[in-house]
């Protein structure tokens, strides 16, 4: 697969450089929704968030320091607070990773390597790692105990994993099985249960613990974990398929692919086969990532999250009544391809091929989302992403892991911070819980929280660092 075609980065920043800024705006564009232009002056106007506002923000904040690691952004935003620092970097001499999965205090990550290591959290001490007998690993999957990892052969392994003071794995299986019997009846380049190309994604239906594999041969097919048998084979697609979820409310399976589609299946009721029952096509460009944000709760929403190579982040939410996706707008910020996405709570991050990772956040009862931080310490397109979840006694706090083609491996630690109309607390209790705060006055520019901080800085700098 190609990032870069025949716009590269340099050549883009160098067109940036000589041109005035120019923010994109910081809210989602919503197709059916009509504002006068008084109201869209309103909307994107940085008098937007008055000086009282800010004023009861940094009142909430402990004093500014040089020394510690906390970034606050964005400044002057409606939105809540954000704090962010990486935890932790590490490079591995074992080529690119392609996949990261998190589960009861481990982080799996795949490479080009044939090794899966194991990291602990937050730290990402490395507690230990899997060999297999073929690399590439482009998926990662894990649910309670149970690995699994897609490879270059095109097979998939399940493994059994502890978790304990020493961290230990084994396989229990390569999908397909390989015995004498099924080789001479399918023959490698016939076989209906083979995938023919690299499998790029992997979901999991825990209900009926089937496990769906989607990959560059166009194909889907499922497998049922508790005996280890081939379920279904279906074309999916007319490219790639790229990235695939599943709806673990009613077993809906989303499936995007380089043709520019995103299609919704559901298994026949009593049977092993799938059907399909909606396709959504907003753009014509390729989609390369699917997140999904879905509850039983009666008041809650589902919203399907789609990156795309131009850049946008489009969304769509489900009706109740009809249980049809509805387009509800677009996420606009990343320069070049959104290769990766993670949806959680509320927020939503994205990777991108133009090296930064965005924090969005949705609006309660509302299709808006707010860009609330640009993290951009990786050199290179940021691949994959994965996420966990952090609860203090006063913020929200989550984990985020990413991992770029530059083969570096990021840890994060976002803290975001509630609405001081809900809820009031202390510098103090901040301090308690934070350590203190770096608070980055670099007021002209960072009005607007899409841009990235140190892009913000060459700029104001009037640096070099574009040519």
């Amino acid at each position: 697969m190609e990032y870069y075609g025949k716009r590269s980065l340099h050549s883009h920043f160098d067109k940036e450089k000589r041109s005035s800024i120019q923010s994109p705006p910081r809210l989602s564009f919503n197709s059916p929704l009509k504002l006068s232009d008084h109201e869209l002056d309103h909307l994107y106007s940085p008098s937007r968030s008055s000086n009282a506002s800010a004023a009861t923000m940094y009142s909430l904040m402990p004093p500014p320091s040089l020394d510690s690691p906390w970034t606050l952004s964005p400044l002057q935003t409606p939105s809540p607070s954000l704090l962010y620092h990486c935890v932790a970097s590490l490079h591995r001499h074992e080529g690119t990773i392609y996949s990261i999965a998190v589960a009861k205090g481990i982080v799996f990550t795949g490479s080009e390597s044939s090794r899966i290591r194991a990291w602990r959290q937050p730290d990402c001490v490395e507690r230990g790692y899997l060999k297999a007998s073929c690399g590439d690993v482009r998926a990662i999957l894990v649910y309670g105990n149970i690995l699994f990892t897609s490879h270059k052969d095109h097979k998939v392994r399940i493994w059994n994993v502890t978790v304990s003071d020493n961290f230990r794995g084994k396989k229990i299986i390569t999908l397909p099985k390989s015995t004498y019997y099924s080789f001479l009846k399918f023959p490698r380049s016939t076989s209906s249960n083979q995938h023919k190309d690299c499998i790029s994604c992997m979901a999991y239906y825990h209900a009926e613990g089937l496990l769906y594999t989607g990959s560059w041969d166009k194909t889907v097919k499922a497998w049922r974990v508790s005996d280890n048998r081939f379920v279904d084979s279906f074309l999916a697609h007319e490219d790639n398929v790229n990235s695939i979820v599943v709806n673990q409310e009613d077993g809906c399976v989303f499936t995007c692919s380089s043709d520019g589609s995103i299609k919704i299946w559901r298994r026949v009721y009593g049977q092993n086969s799938h059907t399909l029952t909606m396709t959504l096509k907003f753009q014509p460009s390729p989609v390369n990532a699917l997140a999904l944000i879905s509850s039983s709760s009666l008041t809650s929403c589902t919203f399907l999250y789609s990156g795309s190579s131009d850049g946008f982040i489009n969304f769509w939410e489900k009706e109740k009544s009809s249980g049809r996706f509805n387009h509800g707008g677009f996420l606009q910020g990343h320069r070049f391809s959104v290769l990766c996405l993670v949806a959680i709570e509320k927020l939503i991050f994205s990777g991108s091929e133009d090296t930064t990772i965005r924090v969005w956040r949705r609006e309660e009862g509302s299709c808006f989302h707010e860009c609330l931080a640009v993290l951009d310490a990786h050199k290179g397109p940021v691949k994959c992403l994965a996420a966990t979840l952090e609860i203090d006694k006063v913020v929200m706090g989550f984990l985020v892991y990413s991992a770029s083609l530059d083969q570096t491996f990021k840890v994060w630690r976002i803290k975001v911070l509630p609405d001081e109309k809900k809820v009031n607390f202390s510098s103090e209790e901040i301090n308690e819980q934070h350590g203190e705060t770096k608070m980055k006055m670099t007021m002209e520019y960072e009005l607007n929280p899409v841009l990235s901080p140190s892009w913000v800085e060459k700029k104001l700098q009037g640096s070099h660092y574009f040519h």
